[in-house]
């Protein structure tokens, strides 16, 4: 009988960053923890500095630490947001006068640290959708936990809006949907399409992203009881914070 091959040791530059990884998932390292430096690591385990860096950049690309620049390298461990796609934008939420987010957030600190309101021209494939090429425009950033997690910007048929408080910065209790509702256009019926890429360099800054981070883009579409789309959402959403849970009948 043949003996089964020895699987050959890791190199060690991965073993060094099994332990950090095993150090973080545990809790022992922190969010904002600092990780040891590469001069700290060549100095612990007697390596060179090419691979003290390797070890970094492992968890890096997991998403797991992010450098900053002349400081270090830093923890990044965040509890993902769990995000319920229909519970989120059901009517007993925004028609009772609740935010959507407070179903996201789950007592958690969120912040809308960004509004940017403009009328402006639709692109392509909005107008199509809405029916037309004039249209107010919102732009949110938001954030968690003192996180940004997510960019979302909203297109509305600029004729249905105009004058509304969904044309200004605060919306009022239940936001965008239930000011539509005060416009008698409530959404009755919501469609989602959800897929994954590597982010602009603009989307990676505004959400401080770390190399490697993917985002989920998730374009949401509201159309009233009589099927007259009246909103179309288009969410970039960082990957590494978030759970996406779609419930549904047999």
């Amino acid at each position: 009988m043949s003996e089964s091959p020895v699987s050959p040791e890791p190199p060690i530059y991965r073993r060094i960053a099994d332990g950090l990884r095993t150090s973080i998932l545990s809790g022992e390292l922190r969010d904002g923890d600092r990780l040891p430096g590469e001069n700290a690591l060549m100095a612990q385990h007697g390596i060179a500095r090419a691979t003290a860096r390797q070890a970094l950049a492992v968890l890096i690309n997991e998403g797991l630490a992010v450098p900053k620049r002349g400081s270090g390298v830093y923890v990044r461990r965040f509890k993902p947001i769990r995000r319920h796609g229909s519970r989120r934008v059901a009517h007993s939420q925004w028609g009772n006068g609740r935010a959507i987010w407070d179903a996201d957030a789950h007592g958690r600190a969120y912040t809308v640290d960004s509004v940017k309101i403009s009328r402006g021209q639709a692109d392509e494939e909005t107008a199509r959708t809405l029916g037309c090429t004039d249209v107010w425009i919102r732009q949110r950033r938001y954030s968690v936990d003192g996180r940004p997690v997510q960019l979302a910007t909203s297109f509305f048929p600029a004729d249905l809006v105009e004058g509304s408080p969904i044309t200004r910065p605060d919306t009022g209790p239940g936001g965008v949907y239930a000011r539509l509702g005060d416009l008698g256009h409530a959404p009755a019926r919501f469609s989602e399409e959800v897929r994954a890429r590597m982010p602009l360099p603009e989307e990676a800054t505004a959400l401080d992203l770390p190399a490697g981070t993917p985002v989920i883009l998730i374009s949401r579409i509201a159309f009233t009881a009589a099927g007259t789309p009246v909103e179309v959402n288009k969410m970039v959403l960082d990957a590494a914070g978030y759970v996406l849970q779609y419930d549904f009948d047999a």
